[in-house]
């Protein structure tokens, strides 16, 4: 599957974006489950927060728990990352990933995804 992150952009501190992972053509992402990812300029990769393939179970990061929600969208074919209160040291380019797995997403989060789709840069000015 190929996969496509958007929504990334410019905002201020305490501002909200909405990040969209999409599956090309006709692709399904309800066989996968998804993670989100990011890596800030001169900082290790970090796992955000992920999605499992069946039973709607997620994870969050300390980081960003309580302020980001991972939802599918009615759409087969989109994953949604809803980020609120950003802070500053939230900027980096955020990275859509799939698995089919079905044990991903139980309580952490692995970076040994099957497939990476290009980055969304997200920028947050204090």
């Amino acid at each position: 599957v190929q996969l496509q992150a958007s929504g990334g952009g410019l905002v201020q501190a305490g501002g909200s974006l909405r990040l969209s992972c999409a599956a090309s053509g006709s692709s399904t992402l309800d066989y996968y489950a998804i993670g989100w990812f990011r890596q800030a300029p001169g900082k290790e990769r970090e796992g955000v927060s992920c999605i499992s393939r069946v039973g709607g179970r997620t994870y969050y990061a300390d980081s960003v728990k309580g302020r980001f929600t991972i939802s599918r969208g009615n759409a087969k074919n989109t994953v949604y990352l809803q980020m609120n209160s950003l802070k500053p040291e939230d900027t980096a380019v955020y990275y859509c990933t799939a698995t089919s797995s079905y044990y991903y997403c139980s309580g952490y989060m692995g970076d040994d995804m099957n497939y990476w789709g290009k980055g969304t840069l997200v920028t947050v000015s204090s």
